[in-house]
């Protein structure tokens, strides 16, 4: 693995991680945006004991940032439903475009995305992407009619792979000549195979609580 882990610090006896975001080349199409094995970041909930069944991937323009997420290991078909979007087979994703990391409720520049594989359109074999609001916030983004889901997937027998795209415009305050250095947290939820996080475990209020999060800095490679 090519990807820098370059920070690595206790708070309250929490591991804060910070690694390096790789650029990407190109623009999002309907086909999707893969992303190299260089573009893969760090699974450091194996020292919270989860088990790893997602590769995940995070790679940066100007324009916004890609996302190329692999589940392996499935016995079962996808399970997503888009009217139970936080049940569903799915992957969650936290930005906060100023890394403040001393707050415990969201600023405007905090942001929750999900992404599905499936459970969109009447056969509920299209994949979907929504914009939510943070709970106990204390201002949401001004971007949410900005959100466009830019997603692509593809299943087989034993998974899935997702590619997303979220664009600058859907972010408050994204900036990369000024600020580098994001606010990031991810979740793999499966029904089947549990819940892959960054690090810290879902035990704890990560939905919510921007303090939680970790960080990545967007490096020109």
């Amino acid at each position: 693995m090519s990807n820098e882990v370059f920070e690595r610090v206790s708070s309250n006896l929490l591991f804060r991680h910070r690694f390096s975001c790789l650029p990407t080349d190109g623009k999002w199409k309907k086909s999707g945006k893969p992303l190299s094995e260089d573009h893969e970041i760090p699974h450091f909930g194996r020292f919270e004991g989860q088990e790893k069944f997602a590769d995940f991937r995070v790679g940066w323009t100007a324009e916004g940032l890609f996302f190329d997420v692999t589940v392996r290991g499935k016995s079962q078909s996808v399970w997503c439903r888009s009217t139970q979007i936080l049940e569903s087979d799915a992957v969650l994703v936290w930005i906060d475009t100023r890394n403040t990391q001393s707050i415990h409720r969201a600023s405007r520049f905090c942001h929750w995305f999900v992404f599905l594989p499936a459970g969109g359109g009447s056969q509920r074999n299209t994949p979907m992407g929504s914009m939510l609001k943070i709970n106990r916030a204390k201002e949401n983004p001004k971007t949410f009619q900005m959100f466009r889901p830019c997603i692509f997937a593809k299943t087989n027998a034993s998974g899935y792979r997702l590619q997303f795209f979220i664009a600058g415009s859907a972010l408050t305050g994204w900036d990369t000549q000024d600020h580098q250095t994001l606010g990031f947290n991810y979740l793999v939820n499966d029904r089947e195979l549990g819940t892959q996080t960054l690090a810290t475990g879902s035990e704890f209020p990560i939905s919510s609580d921007p303090s939680l999060w970790h960080s990545i800095r967007l490096v020109d490679g």
